[in-house]
């Protein structure tokens, strides 16, 4: 009883971080949106790839989103909204400094993608090359990994039904570096439609929220709840027809978070379960890369995988709504794993 009052009472509290975070980005959005719209933060649509190949799929399929004004950076007022409710609610050295640095890390890398986009002539892929982002993210990665493993001394990660695996300090930085890396880049790959990457991560987010909760850290768990507070927000002027995109400050912040957030519940190995549809979304598009490099042929008429279910004639919104679905049991079972595998 003692135990169930204690969970309830720390439930509470991450409701009200939640609560917090939503009205405070009900509040700022409205701003956003005045200066978004006022000097034309217009997201430029990316019709090569990389090496400069044409994208002549997806340029079709999402023309008509760039017929009209359509602003990004969006994700600036969740960064605001979760820095400002943690750092005034809910900021602790052992549970929320790593999550908040994360989020804002990512988000800094985001940012300065979003506004080459933004403020460049839209040639190519419109934003940084992708291999200064992929060093600038896992910069960002290292250090936290050093902070997480010779400041608040983890050197294991719990395998469920296993135990835990000794991997030192070196092998568990660069474990930690891997997550926040892989992480970041699943969850930009898959903000490709309106509302897509605000669900899923929301789901996610309150997956591994529930087992803080039942770990006893209550105020990580805090910090997953307000960020889905400000997802919640997201979601209501995100969904389609999408008002702006949370754009690379969102997404990064975002995917980085999480990846952090998965290490510091120690519950690596659930990341993929949990956030099962970021890897069927990353996966596609290396698969599809990989398929053109050996192949020279595409498996998929366009990646990631949302991309080839829009050319194959799905809507966007059935798209969205049945992942949302998706992630929503994938979260269910990742968390039923946790409990019965020794994570909480």
């Amino acid at each position: 009883m003692e135990l169930m009052n204690t969970i309830d009472g720390e439930a509470f509290y991450g409701l009200v971080l939640a609560l917090a975070a939503f009205f405070l980005s009900m509040f700022l959005t409205p701003i956003y949106t005045h200066f978004a719209y006022k000097y034309k933060w217009w997201k430029k649509q990316k019709k090569t790839t990389m090496d400069g190949k044409s994208l002549p799929v997806m340029t079709k399929l999402h023309a008509h989103k760039f017929k009209r004004a359509f602003p990004t950076m969006a994700g600036v007022v969740g960064v605001i909204a979760v820095f400002v409710v943690t750092f005034v609610c809910n900021w602790n050295r052992g549970q929320t400094w790593l999550p908040i640095a994360g989020f804002v890390g990512g988000s800094v890398v985001g940012l300065i993608d979003d506004m080459i986009n933004v403020f460049g002539d839209g040639h190519g892929a419109a934003g940084l090359r992708a291999p200064v982002k992929f060093a600038m993210i896992t910069a960002i990665g290292l250090w936290m990994g050093w902070f997480f493993t010779y400041k608040l001394g983890w050197t294991d990660v719990q395998v469920p039904f296993v135990g835990p695996l000794e991997l030192g300090s070196v092998g568990m930085m660069l474990l930690f570096t891997f997550a926040v890396v892989a992480t970041s880049n699943a969850v930009n790959i898959s903000d490709g439609l309106d509302g897509l990457a605000g669900g899923i991560t929301m789901i996610a987010y309150g997956a591994f929220g529930v087992i803080a909760l039942f770990q006893g850290q209550w105020q990580l768990a805090g910090f997953c709840f307000t960020v889905d507070g400000w997802l919640l927000s997201y979601v209501w002027f995100n969904v389609p027809p999408a008002r702006f995109m949370m754009g690379d400050v969102g997404s990064f912040a975002l995917g980085s978070g999480l990846g952090v957030v998965a290490m510091m519940t120690d519950a690596f190995f659930l990341l993929p379960v949990i956030g099962v549809l970021l890897v069927v979304e990353a996966g596609s598009s290396l698969i599809q890369i990989f398929w053109k490099k050996v192949f020279k042929k595409k498996l998929f008429i366009s990646a990631p995988i949302h991309h080839h279910l829009e050319a194959k004639g799905w809507g966007e919104a059935k798209i969205v709504m049945r992942f949302w679905v998706i992630a929503a049991i994938a979260a269910v079972v990742g968390v039923f794993l946790a409990a019965v595998g020794g994570i909480v």
